[in-house]
């Protein structure tokens, strides 16, 4: 597959996901389906409700039949033992059994609902005799024959009459007069009837009774609305959260809610927490994208190349293999922007970036790291192989004419080659080697391949010489400041950028001469925060002052948040307000970092520190930045600026950078203004701010020192 196939496929990949994503929110949308809270409680309430009443029903009718089971036998008992001990009296007295008869006949007429019947048995019949007209009723009846031959109670109950036979067993009292009888025998039964609506159930029972089956019914209501909201409620939050803290433990996207829930706030809970989701996934990607990736040409950027070198480096190490790194630098590009405008020069950059992944291996590493300068890493390749594939990467760059949409342009680079482990044995060496490289190339002509031998070693040793020497000035403090006024236009002082000076000989040499061996050898960290501490001390120092201090970052020190914090520190410990400190970015330190200095701008303005976008308009990639930055301040281009009086094309840049910013709410500053008239023009494009050598040149924060100009004047932009 070629690498323009590679490319394309890249992107319909990324349009994939996007569509993908947008199905995802499309189905999280239409997939809400369910009951609102509030009537499952409604419906929830009315169900128990019901099934109260049903229960309450089925308790009472409970408490009736065991009223009737339970209780009633106690109570015919009583009434049949009552009227046992009512017809031994009468017997006792000597009274025959017509009398007998006519008591039970008073008993049933006394209580009229109760029917009472006595039966004898058959030790008192064969002493006395039967009573007329029950031997058919005794012996048709199967309970009055089975209570006089077991002696058994029998209780039969029905839904509106209970039913008591109570046998009379034989004591020895009952001897004296039933001679025939002995202890034990059955003498006779007594039959009872009588309505259920005249059972006698115990109050403190009944009580006790109905508040058991009371609790009983609340138990299980509250056990029953308790399972329902956990089932409903509290399991889908419960899985919600576990969700939250998966994803915060581990930073997995990925992940979504899949508890189903049938009540609809919860389930609008959960789908808009998937949709969010989604939505950060795909800020997350975007991001990612643009940490990784050039936005201009899609080729990796600077951050991203390191990265693949570091890798690459440990790999050819590991395995014993050499690789090969191309950097090229395009020539006279400045050229192209300034006659054709930076839009036909960044289409030129996209239609080189497309060349130069059709001319490569699907497993070389293609970057950007700036402005027109672009790397190649070439794995398992050795030195004359990755030469050769520099010259046919110059010839056909030089052979090829690039078709933009109003004209054809051809161009040339310059191209430096460097092998491991020959060059350099790690990242820092290698990075200085195809520096040196590129600059031999720069400077034996253009268009053509540089490589190192044995001399160039000298061009390394400038490098770390520029090093030692600033160095040695930060170990001696003599770095020094200077400051160059800011004016608010029409003229009135606004702020001053802070410029870094190394004092030698009572000369001054400019950041311009040491700040690259400083970016090499890692030494721009300690030279910002030297800087910055000058020039908060000379804030404190000058109360009366209200001007602002912008200073100059590099990426280094943009990448240690710690760095940035202590020096928030240091300036409130100063008791410096943090609103007069501005912090100057460039696209070199914004474009590796886009998301974490998005991220660490925000925090800053929390505290009032304020953000200006420096060399503002040198690409399509700054415009890109003011909708990923929240910046303060975009200093536009010097180069647009200092013609705009003799170039039509640079007052229009200068114009629409002005209209764009201001729409934005973002201050402008121009930079490199030189006279009056260009002071003049800039007053009518609603420039806010500007500086240059109009204004003032340079000067050091010790008024006892010469300034800079009068030892080592500033060439002239």
């Amino acid at each position: 597959m070629s690498p323009r196939s590679l490319l394309l496929t890249r992107r319909r990949s990324e349009k994939s996901y996007h569509i993908a994503n947008r199905k995802m929110s499309k189905n999280l949308q239409t997939s809400v389906q369910g009951m609102p809270l509030l009537k499952f409680i409604l419906l929830l309430s009315v169900g128990y409700l019901v099934f109260s009443l049903i229960a309450i029903f089925l308790i009472s009718t409970n408490i009736k039949q065991k009223a009737i089971s339970d209780l009633s036998r106690e109570d015919a008992r009583q009434t049949a033992e009552l009227i046992f001990q009512s017809l031994y009296s009468v017997m006792s007295d000597g009274w025959d059994k017509q009398e007998i008869s006519a008591t039970i006949e008073r008993l049933n007429q006394a209580a009229p609902n109760i029917e009472i019947m006595s039966y004898r048995g058959d030790p008192v019949i064969n002493e006395f005799g039967d009573t007329p007209g029950q031997i058919k009723q005794r012996e048709s009846d199967p309970l009055i024959q089975q209570a006089l031959a077991n002696g058994q109670e029998i209780l039969q109950t029905s839904q509106t009459e209970i039913r008591f036979i109570y046998p009379v067993i034989a004591e020895r009292a009952c001897i004296q007069c039933h001679k025939q009888s002995t202890p034990g025998d059955v003498n006779g039964v007594i039959d009872i009837r009588y309505p259920v609506e005249n059972l006698k159930v115990s109050l403190s029972l009944m009580i006790n009774v109905m508040l058991g089956y009371i609790s009983l019914l609340l138990a299980l209501l509250f056990i029953g609305l308790f399972f329902k909201l956990k089932t409903f409620v509290i399991q889908p939050i419960s899985a919600l959260t576990d969700i939250m803290g998966d994803i915060s433990q581990h930073a997995d996207l990925t992940k979504r809610v899949r508890y189903k829930s049938r009540i609809l706030e919860v389930q609008h809970l959960t789908s808009y927490f998937n949709r969010m989701l989604v939505t950060l996934q795909d800020f997350q990607y975007r991001l990612e994208q643009l940490s990784a990736r050039d936005p201009l040409t899609g080729l990796y950027n600077r951050r991203k190349f390191e990265q693949f070198l570091d890798y690459e480096v440990d790999r050819a190490t590991r395995h014993q293999r050499s690789f090969c790194l191309i950097m090229i630098d395009l020539d006279n590009f400045k050229h192209i922007n300034d006659t054709y405008g930076h839009p036909v020069g960044d289409m030129a950059l996209q239609k080189l970036a497309l060349l130069l992944m059709e001319q490569t291996r699907k497993s070389d590493v293609i970057a950007r790291l700036g402005g027109d300068e672009f790397a190649i890493i070439l794995p398992e390749t050795d030195f004359e192989h990755g030469l050769s594939s520099a010259e046919k990467l110059r010839h056909i760059l030089t052979d090829s004419t690039l078709e933009l949409p109003d004209c054809k342009i051809s161009i040339s680079a310059s191209f430096g080659v460097v092998s491991y482990p020959d060059n350099g044995d790690g990242v820092e060496n290698l990075n200085i080697a195809m520096d040196v490289a590129m600059y031999k190339a720069k400077h034996s002509g253009k268009n053509c391949v540089a490589v190192l031998d044995e001399r160039e070693k000298v061009a390394e040793m400038e490098i770390f010489t520029k090093g030692e020497f600033l160095r040695q000035a930060l170990e001696d403090e003599r770095i020094t400041v200077f400051l160059q006024p800011i004016v608010q236009i029409p003229g009135e002082l606004y702020a001053y950028e802070v410029l870094a000076r190394i004092e030698s000989d009572d000369k001054y040499t400019a950041a311009s001469e040491f700040i690259h061996a400083a970016e090499e050898l890692g030494l721009t960290i300690e030279l910002d925060m030297e800087v910055f501490k000058q020039g908060i001390k000379h804030l404190a120092n000058h109360p009366a002052e209200k001007s602002r201090l912008f200073f100059n970052l590099a990426s280094h020190t943009l990448a240690k948040e710690q760095v940035i914090h202590e020096m928030v520190a240091f300036a409130q410990e100063m008791g410096i307000q943090l609103q007069r400190i501005v912090f100057e970015i460039t696209e070199r330190e914004a474009l590796p970092r886009i998301s974490e200095l998005s991220r660490l701008i925000d925090e800053l303005h929390e505290l009032g520190i304020e953000f200006a976008l420096d060399d503002f308009g040198s690409g399509f990639s700054s415009f890109l930045y003011l909708k990923y930055l929240a910046v303060d301040y975009v200093k536009i281009e010097g180069s647009f600026v200092r013609q705009i009086a003799v170039d039509q094309r640079d007052r229009i840049m200068v114009e629409h950078i002005a209209s764009i910013a201001n729409q934005f709410g973002i201050k402008t500053i121009a930079e490199m203004v030189e006279d009056e008239e260009t002071d003049q023009l800039l007053r009518t494009y609603g420039i806010n701010y500007a500086q240059g050598y109009y204004y003032g040149h340079p000067i050091s924060i010790h008024p006892q020192r010469p300034s800079a100009d009068e030892q080592h004047p500033f060439p002239k932009p």
